[in-house]
């Protein structure tokens, strides 16, 4: 299972370490948010990581939804479990819920097809920066601060007409970026398409923290950095 390297199970519980997350963040998102390295002082747990555990878990449904509640720290053992109302939680020992998954439809367990669509999803999800985020910043004229980057996962949500899409592949449609003082909402949405055909359509949401003016020279050493640390990432691979 290619999520193997990624998490630990023990007594029922699923861990995940700061070096784990962080590998997943770089090795299968192309996601370099410094919240995701071991050494960030606000640590948290890719939330695409959360995603592809339930997917593995739970199998893919035509219609899911997914809130991300809390960030997950450095080995929290979490339970994900399937409750009494139908949906998908991921607590840790204390109840405390981080996600939050509600499904319908059709579902398949098949793994290969999980897996593919799990990859084709965090693939996308995993350059919310700079590709995305960046034209819709600059084009409202702010940013997040510079030296305290602050990107969270709010939810996400899609739709497929079928499940056996072999090699699915997403596409990005449109994005938007609501402004509220400091905080701004962006959703970005996509298309699921197979063989050239669509066959589902989608929407993340992101929560950017702490707006300030839009700085096309700070904006410039944020973009050089995510990409420095890309090319080092990618000489160690």
């Amino acid at each position: 299972m290619f999520l193997d390297d990624f998490h630990t199970l023990t007594d029922g519980r699923i861990r995940i370490s700061a070096q784990q997350a962080s590998q997943f963040a770089k090795r299968i998102a192309g996601d370099y948010n410094p919240i995701h390295n071991p050494d960030a002082r606000r640590f948290c747990v890719p939330g695409d990581l959360l995603f592809a555990l339930v997917l593995a878990r739970f199998g893919l449904s035509q219609r899911m939804s997914f809130r991300f509640l809390s960030m997950v720290g450095d080995g929290t053992p979490l339970c994900f479990s399937e409750q009494d109302d139908g949906r998908i939680r991921v607590c840790d020992e204390n109840g405390k819920c981080y996600l939050e998954v509600e499904r319908s439809g059709e579902a398949t367990r098949d793994e290969s097809v999980v897996e593919a669509f799990t990859r084709s999803y965090v693939a996308f999800s995993g350059k919310n920066f700079p590709h995305y985020l960046k034209p819709l910043m600059e084009e409202k004229g702010v940013m997040f601060n510079p030296r305290r980057p602050l990107v969270i996962y709010d939810s996400m949500g899609f739709c497929l007409e079928r499940l056996d899409a072999p090699a699915p592949g997403l596409e990005f449609v449109d994005s938007s970026l609501e402004v509220t003082g400091k905080r701004g909402d962006a959703l970005l949405e996509f298309r699921i398409l197979a063989g050239g055909e669509a066959i589902g359509t989608g929407s993340k949401k992101l929560v950017v923290s702490g707006l300030c003016d839009y700085d096309a020279e700070a904006m410039d050493e944020v973009v050089a950095e995510f990409y420095r640390l890309k090319a080092a990432h990618e000489a160690e691979a």
